[in-house]
């Protein structure tokens, strides 16, 4: 803005008109200035603080960012961070282990997976409790999952006996499933991620006896064609995120099919490896992006219960733990904040729900 002078004129000339080249001048305060009449304004000091106005609330706020919600007409703060927690939910009707899963906390998929037998079952999840869904076409376990659960994929598997590792794709329409392309590469034990009209498949084991495979298919609605290999073979692995941003997680390696610990993020077209994960594990649930996601369950060998929050960079183990350690489950979720556990070995039915840090809360202050 500038600073605003003042020149004021303190004598009359012969002429009969005001003189004020020898008048008093200098700044005039602010406080004497209107606000109405401050405009163009460039810089504020630090000592001034502006909420921004928004129609929705940010999708990662900063720690102790504020924000006024023009929608909900609301005062928002993001909280301190704390190490999240994990909450009995409602248990599904059949339990299972090596189930798949799709959707988020407060909607999610459960599909598949192994009994004493091949299951078929499907069951929707409203944020308390399950309810029965469509019967998948084709009872699989070890099977991958994308999507909502309106519009979910599941992909690959196994069915025993007969066909160790299948191709069969299957799309759900939040009432029925119905038959996709199949996998160009038949797997079991794979990692999945994206949605039905981009998903994205890789690793697993495409061989009998089991071997990590690094094979990454895409698939748009109707297909499955070729994406970039993994740069660490595996199996037994699990994934977040979309087709062009994902996350391969864990998994059996080689030599050895040995517990793993690497991690790789994908770019719609390659892998790279990025930081491993704290705990090395196979047959985990994760869930979330690739910018922020979780870890949680698996075994080594044993059932775990730890979990970890990735933030684009690294992983943290979170003081959150599962309260039943399982492996062999399967997760929902699309950010690293609220998530969904539920199934595993041991043929479980019982569901967590992770809280996690930095959830924004609403203070109690309404704007009229």
């Amino acid at each position: 803005m500038g600073i605003i002078t003042r020149n004021f004129a303190n004598n009359i000339l012969s002429s009969g008109t005001l003189d004020a080249t020898d008048g008093i001048d200098g700044a005039i305060p602010s406080s004497n200035i209107a606000n109405a009449s401050v405009t163009n304004i460039t810089e504020l000091p630090p000592a001034i603080e502006v909420i921004e106005s928004r129609a929705s609330d940010p999708v990662s706020p900063n720690e102790g960012e504020v924000w006024y919600n023009s929608t909900d007409n609301v005062i928002k703060i993001r909280t301190a961070t704390t190490s999240g927690t994990w909450a009995s939910g409602g248990n599904l009707g059949t339990g299972r282990a090596q189930l798949g899963g799709a959707g988020i906390q407060t909607a999610a998929l459960a599909f598949g997976g192994y009994t004493t037998t091949n299951s078929n079952a499907t069951e929707e999840y409203d944020g308390t409790s399950w309810t029965a869904g469509g019967n998948m076409d084709t009872a699989r376990y070890a099977l991958a999952g994308g999507g909502t659960q309106t519009a979910a994929l599941a992909m690959g598997g196994a069915i025993y006996p007969g066909t160790p590792n299948s191709t069969a794709t299957e799309e759900y329409d939040g009432s029925s499933w119905t038959g996709g392309g199949n996998l160009g590469t038949g797997r079991q034990f794979l990692g999945g991620a994206g949605t039905q009209t981009a998903g994205l498949a890789f690793g697993g084991s495409s061989t009998n006896p089991n071997t990590a495979g690094t094979q990454t298919e895409e698939y748009d609605g109707t297909s499955w064609t070729n994406g970039g290999s993994l740069n660490t073979a595996r199996w037994r692995t699990t994934g977040a995120g979309t087709q062009t941003a994902g996350l391969c997680i864990t998994g059996y390696q080689p030599p050895g099919n040995t517990f793993g610990s690497a991690t790789e993020s994908y770019n719609g077209t390659s892998w790279t490896s990025v930081n491993s994960t704290n705990t090395t594990r196979a047959t985990a649930a994760a869930s979330g992006l690739q910018t922020e996601a979780l870890v949680y369950g698996g075994g080594n060998p044993g059932a775990l219960s730890a979990t970890e929050i990735w933030n684009g960079t690294s992983w943290t183990t979170s003081p959150a733990v599962l309260a039943t350690a399982r492996t062999g489950l399967a997760g929902a979720g699309n950010n690293a904040t609220s998530a969904l556990a539920f199934g595993g070995d041991s043929v479980l039915t019982t569901t967590e729900e992770f809280t996690g840090p930095g959830v924004a809360v609403t203070k109690t202050v309404t704007v009229s």
